[in-house]
């Protein structure tokens, strides 16, 4: 077993490291505060056939013993996850996904067990900390270390990780995370603050962020294992430039399109030309083939934006699509709306009930009820 200390926000921050979770592929138990996190990473041995992404879960698993509560209702088991527990697992995937290579077909786990809760010391930064630390201290490919930050902002002054009094005064609730070279999340709410406050906030955690990265970094050289070569899904050569050459001016033409459904039908129309001139030659390849066309599509539109500055509908980068809100759509609802941004639409109402409507919470945090319910629905027709 090894313990590493660091000093975070003023309180201190323990990683220790070779108790618990022995099996996995990398594993740290995280303590900030009386807050304690177990947090797991692991692989496959053996890459996952016929899929065309990376298969990284992360799961971050709430424990109502954490607080001292046991759960309600007749199993009294701990349930499915809790919409704040859903919301801390995507905190910990956004900022670690793009640090691994996509072309790896290894099945990925991140499991953050949150153990113990102290509401001065969020247990969602310390699940991510132990998150990039577990995957750094392990033997899977991972271009890290990454680490995270609460930021505040109360009577004028930033307070880094702020407590939950604290918050509850503070004018942003901002979450950024990164590595030593760049930001690479931003999470934040915000009492109508200005934009140069937030990039002061974003500019101050990423510097703290630096600290924590290098603190992470010595853990590895003390204890990391030597990184593995993992399986990379790549396309036969000769196929990748073949199929490169042959769709590479059809699709930038395609994609040029002002109208988002003209664009789409254009683009796929080109897709299948190019699969069905390369599967009469290459019949055991679709795969690869259709691979290779999707790479391509993601290379010219980040071409056009990086390079050309303009997007694929013509806007330029400081240009907004056209934006149309309306009110009172509905006469029988408390309240109703309609925004519109390009083809992007968002209906809202709104119901008005009494206090005995208020939902009870099982979770981690203060709050036992929520008076205030805001549900979110995505139907598939959405998307066409």
């Amino acid at each position: 077993m090894k313990t590493f200390s660091y000093t975070l926000a003023g309180r201190e921050l323990i990683i220790e490291t070779g108790l618990m979770a022995r099996q996995a592929n990398g594993s740290v138990l995280v303590r900030y505060g009386d807050t304690a996190v177990l947090v797991a990473a692991t692989q496959s041995t053996e890459p996952r056939l016929g899929i065309d992404f990376f298969p990284l879960t992360v799961d971050y698993e709430e424990r109502l013993y954490a607080v001292g509560k046991i759960p309600g209702g007749f199993i009294k088991r701990e349930g499915r996850p809790s919409e704040a527990a859903i919301l801390a697992g995507r905190l910990i995937d956004r900022p670690i996904r793009p640090l691994f290579d996509d072309s790896i077909r290894n099945d990925t786990q991140i499991v953050a067990t949150v153990l113990s809760v102290d509401q001065s010391n969020p247990p969602d930064i310390t699940a991510m900390i132990g998150a990039s630390c577990a995957l750094s201290i392990s033997d899977i490919c991972w271009d890290g270390p990454i680490a995270g930050v609460r930021v505040g902002h109360i009577n004028g002054q930033f307070v880094i990780n702020p407590s939950a009094e604290q918050l509850a005064f503070s004018q942003l609730n901002l979450v950024v995370a990164g590595n030593r070279d760049a930001v690479l999340m931003v999470e934040a709410g915000a009492s109508e603050v200005s934009e140069q406050l937030v990039l002061e906030a974003i500019d101050l955690g990423h510097q703290e962020i630096k600290k924590l990265v290098k603190f992470i970094s010595g853990i590895q050289r003390e204890v990391g294992k030597a990184k593995k070569e993992a399986h990379r899904y790549a396309p036969p050569p000769e196929i990748a430039e073949a199929v490169r050459q042959y769709v590479v001016q059809p699709l930038t033409d395609a994609i040029m399109n002002s109208d988002k459904l003209a664009r789409e039908a254009n683009m796929a129309a080109v897709k299948k030309a190019a699969v069905e001139h390369f599967a009469a030659i290459w019949p055991d390849n679709l795969k690869d083939i259709n691979y290779v066309i999707g790479r391509e599509i993601k290379s010219i539109v980040r071409r056009t934006i990086t390079v050309d500055k303009i997007r694929p509908d013509g806007r330029g980068l400081d240009e907004i699509r056209p934006i149309d809100c309306r009110v009172g759509v509905f006469a029988r609802t408390h309240g109703s709306s309609l925004f519109t941004r390009g083809q992007t639409q968002v209906m809202n109402i709104a119901t008005l009930g009494c206090i005995g409507d208020e939902q009870i919470l099982d979770g981690l945090g203060i709050e036992d009820c929520k008076r205030y319910m805001h549900n979110y629905n995505f139907p598939p027709y959405s998307v066409g």
